[in-house]
């Protein structure tokens, strides 16, 4: 291999020649979401359309599990107002790795409100990467959503 393709093994290496700034914790972000639409992929390509989002849930729990990520399912948030409890709680379909909010969804197609969903979800937890998955379409492409603050 040559000292150029060695020096090139590393994003990093791309980013001066681009006028970027390399950050390396957001590529950490870029490829865990990566991972992350892989698994649910994957999912899609065995399950296809039509079932309801708690199966597409369990199923992606097994995927992100056998990829070695963390998560928590139907983590609870508790909502506060003006600095005080409500006693009610939010609850997300799935926290990857403390830093991705994942919100499953199996409808005709994605609306307005789904993503106002997961952005309110983002906001109170500060977590800043969301992904919005509607199962029920031919090609997962179709019903992804990639959101951030």
């Amino acid at each position: 291999m040559s000292r150029v393709a060695n020096r090139c093994q590393s994003s990093a290496c791309f980013a001066p020649v681009f006028g970027m700034d390399y950050n390396r914790e957001l590529e950490g972000k870029d490829l865990l979401t990566e991972t992350i639409i892989g698994a649910a992929i994957e999912v899609h390509r065995h399950l296809g359309p039509g079932l309801l989002e708690s199966t597409y849930e369990q199923c992606l729990c097994w995927e992100l599990r056998d990829a070695g990520l963390k998560f928590v399912r139907q983590a609870m948030i508790p909502i506060n107002y003006k600095g005080d409890s409500t006693g009610g709680v939010y609850r997300p379909d799935l926290v990857v790795q403390g830093c991705v909010i994942i919100e499953i969804k199996a409808v005709d197609r994605l609306a307005n409100v789904h993503e106002a969903q997961l952005l309110t979800y983002m906001r109170h937890t500060g977590i800043k990467t969301g992904l919005l998955l509607n199962f029920n379409t031919s090609l997962l492409r179709e019903g992804l959503k990639r959101l951030s603050l």
